[in-house]
């Protein structure tokens, strides 16, 4: 249960100061009338665990766990006791023992899950509610366990994707560096009394010239560009127009569409399979696809469908979706079986995002390896053309003599 700190006014209007558990705002305005404190000002207190967010790994254990205890006959009392003291990461510690301790009081699993702010994913906290109701919670437990083991693969093959460029980069950017900074000067030395030089070995002169006096701004600049992205990206519409751009990539944005489907279709078929509706359903997907562009489609889809549309042609309109998925769609509306289709849909996506992955790494290397490649070769080139330029003229002076 959240910890808040609050300013409020008693009936001799002297102002008071302190800190309290509640449940949510309501449940705070609550308690203080009931000691006839009206409250002007509060705020929740963040400690580690309500700044923690849970990664799909720490998730997909969580529910691992829950599973196996569950099926062993363990109450979820007894679970949370046990996953509190096995568990080793500090935040993830107070957050299961904030869980313990909620569910002690009378709480289910979800409600407990669901007053620990921001340490779960809300398609979990519905998850489990949906399982709760139903009295299939083991169901559902092992389901996510699933669906965040897949997410946390993904997620993976995400990064490892993104590190090899980005460690390549790096050191790209520090042997170009070093290479401006100490050894070229060293031949640039020789070329000082040359009267017509070649135009690349002038540029890489100025080039290491600037760099040797100047970079410290280098540096800073770079800093500046990362942070001014990072900035930029927070601006909702600047991060739209950038979602939107990354699907109309050459290559890249097709193996995108492919992940954010198989993203797409593996949450609804966990939602709509554990008895969730369908319009609860696509609210809940909306905010998991990672991709605003695609994001600020779903209100049109949630009208159409909650106005009698079939789901299969409302997904069709989507711009950042597979068209296969709609197809598959429809096949499970008419056929009945729109559950099972989905569940189908959504392991074959799974497969192709993660043969997208790879084929995006092996379309990275090649990329990087033939930047590095240019750029080495610049470099070379610059130095090598004047000193097969003094080497002729050398023997040009010892032919004549």
């Amino acid at each position: 249960m959240p910890k808040y700190s609050y300013q409020a006014i008693n009936l001799s209007s002297q102002k008071v100061n302190g800190q309290l558990d509640a449940r949510d705002e309501e449940d705070l305005r609550r308690i203080l009338r009931a000691q006839e404190l009206i409250p002007t000002k509060y705020s929740i207190l963040e400690d580690d665990s309500t700044r923690y967010r849970m990664k799909a790994k720490d998730v997909a254990e969580f529910s691992r766990q829950i599973t196996s205890m569950l099926s062993s006959g363990i109450t979820i009392v007894r679970a949370m006791e046990i996953l509190k003291e096995r568990d080793f990461h500090p935040s993830i510690i107070k957050i299961y023992e904030k869980i313990h301790r909620d569910v002690l009081m009378g709480y289910t699993l979800s409600e407990a899950m669901r007053l620990q702010p921001r340490a779960f994913p809300e398609l979990l906290v519905n998850m489990y509610a949906s399982g709760e109701a139903s009295g299939q919670l083991e169901n559902v437990t092992d389901k996510m366990a699933a669906h965040y083991e897949k997410e946390h693969k993904l997620n993976a093959k995400v990064k490892a994707a993104m590190t090899y460029p980005i460690v390549l980069l790096v050191t790209t950017i520090g042997a170009v560096m070093l290479l401006f900074t100490l050894i070229l000067p060293n031949f640039f030395e020789l070329f000082e009394g040359m009267d017509d030089m070649p135009m690349i070995t002038v540029i890489m002169l100025d080039v290491s010239d600037f760099m040797i006096n100047w970079w410290y701004m280098v540096l800073i600049a770079i800093l500046v560009l990362m942070l001014a992205v990072q900035l930029l990206l927070q601006n909702p519409k600047i991060r739209y127009g950038f979602d939107r751009l990354k699907l109309k990539l050459p290559v890249v944005g097709k193996l995108l569409i492919v992940i954010y489907t198989a993203r797409f279709g593996r949450t609804l078929s966990s939602l709509y399979s554990s008895g969730i509706p369908m319009i609860r359903a696509l609210e809940i997907t909306a905010t998991i696809v990672n991709n605003e562009f695609i994001a600020a489609q779903f209100p049109d889809i949630i009208n159409d469908v909650r106005n009698g549309q079939p789901l299969a042609s409302s997904i069709a309109k989507v711009d950042g979706f597979d068209k296969k998925l709609a197809t598959t769609i429809m096949i499970g509306e008419e056929s009945g079986r729109l559950d099972a289709m989905l569940e189908s849909t959504a392991e074959a996506f799974d497969y192709e995002a993660e043969m997208a992955m790879d084929k995006l790494v092996e379309l990275i290397q090649p990329v990087m390896i033939l930047v590095l490649a240019v750029g080495i070769g610049s470099v070379l080139l610059a130095v090598m053309l004047p000193m097969m330029e003094m080497y002729n003229n050398i023997d040009g002076i010892g032919g004549f003599s």
